[in-house]
Parts: C-alpha cells; sequence; structure tokens
C-alpha cells in the first residue's frame, strides 16, 4: 500500500518545514498546493521532493480538495503547513496504511503547542480525520472550518471511526497577539459562510456564545491547567467567537436595510 501527503499552503516558510521533516521516510508521495508564496516555501518543498500545483487560492474547502485529488497513493494523510506528525504517531500511520482490509479512515488527535510546548488541556482532545484511503473521503464544511468526511461506502460502521494513538503537533500559534489578528479573519470569513447559508445574527448569540465558548475551555477542558497559555487559548476562543456573531449581526441588519430600501 501506498501513502501520499496532502498539503496546502501560502507564505509558509517558518512551519513547513517541521511538517515536511515529519514525514521524511514515511510516504511514497508528497502534493502541495501552493497559493502563491513569496518567502522560501516552495525551495522547502521542492528539497523534499514534493510536488507543488501553484493555485489561487479558492477557498479551505476547495483547495484542499484540489490537493486530495492529485495524490496517487491508495492511502492521503492530510495535513495543514503548520502541522507535523509526532514520532509517536509515525508507526501507527504506517501500519494503517500497510493494510489492505480494514476501515476506511482514521482519526488523530491534533494539540496546539506554544513556545514548544504542548498545550495538554485547551481544546483537548481535537480528534481529526486525516488518515483516509484515497476516493473514500471529500473536504466539506464551511469557510474556514473545512473537515473531511466520508464517502458512503458499504454498511455505516458502528462507534465511528477508529483513532490512532499518537499525536499530531500544530503549531498554529507563534504568539497570541498574531493569534487573534488571525482569528479576527477567520471571524469574517465564515460569519460569510454562515450567511451565505441563510443564518442570522443575534444579539443573544452576540451576548451568550463567547461566554459557553470561554467556560467550555476553562471548565470543561480544563484549559487553566496550562497555565498562562491556557487562559489565553480560552481568551482567544471567546475572542474569536464573539468577532464571528459581532460580523454575522451587521451583515444581517446590512442585509435587512438593503432589503427595506424601495426600488
Amino acid at each position: 500500500m501506498t501513502l501520499s501527503i496532502s498539503i496546502v499552503c501560502k507564505n509558509s516558510e517558518a512551519t513547513i518545514g517541521r511538517t515536511l521533516d515529519s514525514v521524511v521516510g514515511l510516504a511514497t508521495e508528497i502534493v502541495a498546493v501552493d497559493s502563491g508564496s513569496t518567502d522560501g516555501t516552495i525551495g522547502l518543498l521542492e528539497r523534499h521532493g514534493a510536488s507543488v500545483i501553484r493555485s489561487p487560492w479558492l477557498g479551505y474547502v476547495k483547495t484542499k480538495q484540489l490537493a486530495l485529488d492529485a495524490c496517487t497513493g491508495d492511502w492521503v494523510l492530510c495535513l495543514d503547513s503548520d502541522e507535523s506528525v509526532e514520532p509517536d504517531l509515525r508507526e501507527p500511520i504506517r501500519a494503517a496504511a500497510a493494510r489492505a482490509d480494514g476501515p476506511d479512515g482514521y482519526e488523530v488527535n491534533r494539540k496546539v503547542y506554544y513556545r514548544g510546548r504542548p498545550l495538554n488541556y485547551a481544546w483537548q482532545p481535537e480528534w481529526r480525520l486525516r488518515l483516509i484511503r484515497r476516493e473514500r473521503a471529500r473536504w466539506a464544511g464551511l469557510d474556514p472550518h473545512d473537515r473531511l468526511e466520508m464517502v458512503a461506502s458499504g454498511p455505516p460502521r458502528r462507534g465511528g471511526l477508529p483513532r490512532l494513538a499518537g499525536t499530531m503537533r500544530h503549531d498554529s500559534i507563534s504568539n497570541f497577539s498574531e493569534f487573534l489578528a488571525k482569528q479576527a479573519v477567520h471571524a469574517r470569513t465564515m460569519a460569510e459562510s454562515l450567511q451565505r447559508e441563510g443564518r442570522r445574527g443575534s444579539r443573544l448569540a452576540l451576548v451568550g456564545s463567547p461566554i459557553g465558548a470561554f467556560l467550555k475551555q476553562m471548565v470543561l477542558k480544563r484549559a487553566f491547567m496550562d497555565g498562562v497559555p491556557g487562559w489565553l487559548a480560552a481568551a482567544s476562543t471567546a475572542a474569536a467567537t464573539m468577532m464571528k456573531h459581532a460580523a454575522l449581526l451587521e451583515m444581517t441588519r446590512l442585509s435587512e436595510a438593503d432589503n427595506r430600501r424601495p426600488e
């Protein structure tokens, strides 16, 4: 059985080196869709023997599907350019991809790292479907919250997809100031996606959802056990939720005003 690595990237020089180093000797091919990098990203990909597809940004779901469609392996491991395979995850991936029968996909636990250390409570566990038999899954979801979904084949599984031991490292936070700026962009994108789906903003959601998001991290996930970074993670989650609902509420009101305007 052969294994492909699927990556999408743009100006990812700071993180993609770790991504590529983590899969050396694990895969038979690396396929990357690059959306206009101007830093050293392309050079890193070429030095690791990756096939690079240059494409304009199509949105999260469509760009990741483009990368997946270009893979030729029996199995595909889908990674973001700031994700990497920790050593304890390599052998479970290798063993799963060596099976000719069995499940069509596996979930892995993604763990955020901050300043070189994992957040063991905030956002944990974060199981993501990432290892799949090619053509048995497709990218879906609302930008920027994409997700892999299995394509129905045979009788439905009971109990969900199997999970691999080990950790997928997520280097999404260099510092929380920059992380909040990225969250603001993602919040706007998500609000636009929700509006296209017919969702409406509300003052109740604007007030209640951020509080719920903060309490989920601090109480249910026990983010405080990660120390100050855990508090910052919970606060960032609440801020992102607030920005999303604020943007959606504004879009809803502007749309309603446009609809009331006489022809």
